[in-house]
């Protein structure tokens, strides 16, 4: 008898780059590339296009993307893949929010999200740990500060009920958090390396300009974030072991 194939990660697509940077590859494929899964491991559902998100039994872990959609809007494939979401955290899949996907978690869950009343961040932004991260499987040991690509309009405004807050950033009082023993949201792109962080700084030139923002300094200040993208390594790593593989 043959063995049974691995669980394979699901990559829940809730947007596109900036036109500009989509010679690179779309998100599916910089975060695969970022997490260091192979072709095979990974399926990629375009729920912003129309795809249906597949059953949840058999999946190894969930990993959901950024998008240039705002989670307020409510746009009937993003009402649908919070409910997908919220039952798959409730059974114990392991999943993976990044930027929207952190805040449709949250919605997803019951948390508050909304426009953040600082305004808008993009750029390298140090991540600051919060106590709780001391004891987290993805955020244990690493560094109190680090930096870590961010750009975004919208927050978490408040973390859904149970869940434990790891990070904060200026901007931002729920840059990270935990909800169970297996579902995570960041507001950060760990799947962004530098050339993807000044692609987006370049590409919204004018919008951080009309912000007051000087986008020739953020582009400047861009630098690499390898603690962020280690976080997203440590997601695979603890969803491959995760007891509620199926």
């Amino acid at each position: 008898m043959s063995a049974s194939p691995d669980p394979r990660f699901l990559i829940v697509e809730t947007g596109q780059p900036v036109p500009s940077m989509r010679r690179h590859g779309g998100f599916p494929h910089w975060i695969r590339s970022a997490a260091g899964l192979g072709r095979g491991e990974v399926d990629a559902v375009d729920v912003e296009g129309g795809e249906p998100l597949p059953p949840r039994d058999g999946l190894a872990g969930v990993i959901v993307t950024g998008s240039g959609a705002m989670v307020t809007e409510r746009r009937d494939w993003s009402e649908a893949s919070a409910a997908w979401l919220r039952d798959a955290a409730h059974a114990g899949v392991p999943v993976f929010g990044i930027c929207y996907g952190h805040q449709l978690l949250a919605h997803a869950l019951g948390g508050e999200v909304g426009d953040n009343p600082n305004g808008r961040t993009m750029g390298t932004v140090p991540v600051e740990l919060l106590p709780a991260a001391a004891g987290d499987p993805l955020f244990a040991g690493l560094p109190g500060r680090f930096p870590a690509q961010a750009t975004h309009l919208q927050s978490v405004l408040r973390a859904p009920p149970g869940a434990t807050v790891l990070a904060r950033a200026a901007h931002d009082d729920c840059h990270a958090f935990r909800w169970g023993e297996s579902a995570w949201g960041v507001q950060f792109h760990p799947e962004f390396g530098t050339v993807h962080m000044r692609g987006y700084v370049h590409a919204r030139a004018d919008a951080l300009a009309r912000d007051g923002l000087d986008p020739e300094r953020i582009a400047a200040e861009v630098a690499a974030a390898p603690q962020a993208r280690r976080v997203l390594r440590r997601f695979v790593r603890h969803a491959r072991v995760s007891p509620a593989r199926r």
